[in-house]
């Protein structure tokens, strides 16, 4: 959520962001990380996370359910995909004339490519649309990043939704019930000081309560 905005979106303070699938793990960071940088954050969400959004900090919410977003006749310096199938060129008339379209995800058709013949599309499309770009959008392990959230996180500036705890032995329930798309929030799975001394050391994960 961080590198999106900050990175790809290059967000700026007073700008109207829009975050689309703002009730997932990464929405709802994305959410809060949009309201640190000073941004009026509007949330698309189903019908059942539209007060969980809210409280989190956005200023508006769209229920994607009951209004298309591309058509409310609102104009946005930046958009946030995180979810949806949306076209890639619907987000023209919803985006400022230099506005940007970061663009992560979706739940495309086709088994075989998904969301990345999105990705590649908007990389093909951009140089074609005017002054506003599209951009796809991959996230990069960074730990000056991590560092970086968790200030925020230690001293209250956003705060982390969590849905659902699971020890490791039921990471595969953790996976299928992410794999379901009605997470709101991170689903976590928990690793105990005994299970990290464990593993091998390449792959050891960070002892969680």
């Amino acid at each position: 959520a961080l590198q999106g905005l900050r990175d790809a979106g290059e967000i700026r303070s007073g700008e109207k962001v829009l975050i689309v699938g703002a009730s997932g793990g990464v929405g709802t960071f994305a959410v809060q990380i949009a309201k640190w940088y000073g941004a009026q954050v509007t949330g698309v969400c189903s019908t059942r996370n539209l007060e969980m959004v809210r409280s989190i900090g956005a200023d508006q919410v769209i229920d994607y359910t009951q209004e298309d977003f591309t058509r409310t006749g609102q104009r946005y310096d930046l958009i946030f995909q995180l979810a949806g199938t949306t076209p890639p060129l619907a987000f023209r008339r919803v985006l400022t004339p230099k506005g940007r379209l970061v663009l992560s995800s979706g739940d495309s058709p086709g088994r075989l490519i998904g969301p990345v013949g999105r990705i590649i599309k908007a990389m093909l499309l951009s140089p074609f649309i005017g002054g506003q770009t599209m951009r796809p959008f991959v996230a990069k392990a960074s730990s000056d990043d991590l560092q970086f959230l968790r200030e925020l996180i230690e001293t209250g500036r956003i705060t982390p939704v969590i849905d659902r705890t699971y020890p490791l032995s039921e990471a595969a329930d953790a996976i299928r019930y992410l794999e379901t798309g009605r997470a709101r929030g991170k689903v976590v799975i928990s690793v105990s000081a005994a299970q990290t001394a464990t593993m091998p050391v390449g792959g050891r994960l960070s002892s969680t309560s």
